[in-house]
């Protein structure tokens, strides 16, 4: 069972790199689940959009795999299919958008999303012809996905251009670690119980972690990923917007300014990271040859052909703080990889310890409450507490944990992300993408560490596939008297 949202108007999705990665293995099975919900209205439609010359029943074809995968019956596949369909363009030439155009406006009522499933080279060229066509107009939507640009100048050239033909109220810029259920529960957690919110400070907060780790390599992602690296493919995006929702200020509701606004003070108030301390409060790595899932696997170099000179990270460790009242002298360890030993998102708040112990040696350590929001693999929210061990002899203390998985804990299977961004755009709520200012302020604290590497000549430091990464990160918590949060049970 699966749990229900409200119902949206109808609407056609377009997705531009339709036969790509992102839309065979989240957004077409996204869409085939909330089909499978009631939650597609009739006469909806998605469109694939690519360069690959298919026709409706090609790409039905082509995508009836992934479907299968996701779960679905061969009755429900094929009802499903019957909402797909698919036009071959190129985004860079004239032919076949008129015949576009002329489809998308046979239903001139429908809510548009078109959603820009390609690299941010295109996005300019999409948008333009959209624009041409009259496509921008009414109820049109344009998602863009991460990363916007590859610096702040890159970022602001896209966002100019693509404001030329969609305002900021139609721009949906995804970040669908905003849509995981446990990051949403943030608000729930802290502003809707007084349990938290009073300790949710520097006086009672000792520090926090975030961690998105992977098991994978680039695999076929090789060319994108060697041009981006781990900074600007998860930090500058997922990992700071994770921050921000750990950090922020309450809203005065949760209208979605509201939210973003408290957003974006958290992200102007990140401490400054450049030249003169970026080897003391950074570290980048890259993985090598190892083991991972019980396999032998290659290293980042020899799944690029043999490129023996790329310098780009695959693991990124900062110690970030934010330069407030709240969150004075707390740090935030961040750190993102591929090829670690597991694949776990989550946010790990570590509490202080108590001021004074009134318990014996023998009873053991006083450990420190942690607070673990688990994004995934298994979402849900973990406290560990420390309690008496039960039975005779003595007073001993055990540190054990207050476990909640979402999934055990409602019995319902939680929507994916994808699933519930996707048809937050189709009824206008911004709430959980990001605003323009929002990607700015990123930009303009990610920049200058990645100046700060580049100037320092320094290749990254190599790691072991199946590892946490270089020995420097271990170092980078642990010299301030802290361990790396790792019980990924």
């Amino acid at each position: 069972m699966t749990a229900s949202s409200p119902p949206v108007d109808p609407f056609d999705l377009v997705i531009f790199g339709g036969t790509g990665d992102l839309a065979l293995r989240k957004l077409l099975p996204a869409m085939f689940h909330r089909f499978l919900d009631g939650q597609i209205p009739e006469h909806s439609r998605v469109v694939g959009v690519a360069r690959e010359a298919l026709d409706d029943d090609g790409y039905r074809a082509s995508i009836r795999n992934a479907l299968v995968e996701a779960g679905g019956a061969k009755d429900k596949i094929e009802q499903f299919l019957g909402q797909v369909h698919y036009r071959p363009l190129d985004a860079r030439k004239d032919e076949g958008w008129d015949d576009f155009a002329e489809m998308i406006g046979t239903q001139p009522d429908h809510v548009r999303v078109f959603y820009l499933s390609t690299s941010p080279e295109l996005f300019v060229d999409i948008c333009q012809r959209l624009g041409h066509h009259g496509l921008n107009e009414g109820k049109s939507r344009v998602v863009l996905e991460k990363p916007i640009g590859r610096d702040l100048a890159s970022a602001n050239r896209i966002n100019d251009a693509v404001g030329q033909y969609f305002n900021e109220s139609q721009t949906f810029r995804i970040d669908h670690y905003l849509g995981k259920e446990t990051v949403q529960n943030l608000l729930a957690l802290r502003f809707g119980n007084a349990l938290f919110e009073p300790l949710w400070n520097a006086e009672h907060i000792d520090h926090v972690q975030i961690t998105v780790a992977e098991t994978l390599g680039v695999g076929r992602r090789g060319a994108y990923y060697d041009r981006a690296g781990a900074l600007r493919d998860m930090v500058q995006n997922h990992i700071l917007q994770l921050l921000c929702m750990v950090a922020m200020e309450p809203p005065y509701s949760l209208a979605p300014d509201a939210v973003r606004d408290e957003k974006l003070k958290v992200l102007r108030s990140l401490k400054h990271i450049d030249e003169s301390n970026a080897a003391q409060l950074t570290v980048r790595g890259q993985y090598r040859a190892g083991a991972a899932e019980g396999q032998s696997v290659p290293g980042y170099l020899e799944e690029l052909d043999g490129d023996t000179k790329s310098g780009t990270e695959t693991f990124v460790a900062i110690k970030a703080e934010i330069d407030n009242w709240r969150w004075a002298g707390v740090p935030f360890y961040l750190r993102t990889g591929k090829r670690l030993p597991a694949r776990v998102s989550e946010i790990v708040v570590v509490f202080k310890s108590v001021p004074h112990s009134i318990f014996n040696a023998d009873a053991g350590p006083l450990a420190h409450n942690r607070l673990v929001l688990r994004l995934q693999p298994d979402e849900g929210v973990k406290l560990w507490l420390t309690i008496k061990h039960p039975g005779p002899g003595g007073l001993r203390l055990r540190h054990v944990p207050l476990d909640m998985s979402f999934a055990e804990a409602f019995g319902v299977q939680q929507p994916d992300a994808y699933e519930r961004l996707l048809l937050d755009v189709v009824r206008g709520n911004p709430t959980l993408f990001m605003r323009r200012d929002e990607v700015e302020a990123a930009w303009k604290w990610a920049d200058p560490i990645l100046e700060a590497w580049a100037a320092s000549n320094e290749p990254p430091r190599p790691y072991t596939a199946g590892t946490w990464g270089p020995s420097a990160a271990v170092a980078l918590i642990e010299r301030d008297g802290r361990t790396w949060n790792e019980d990924t049970d």
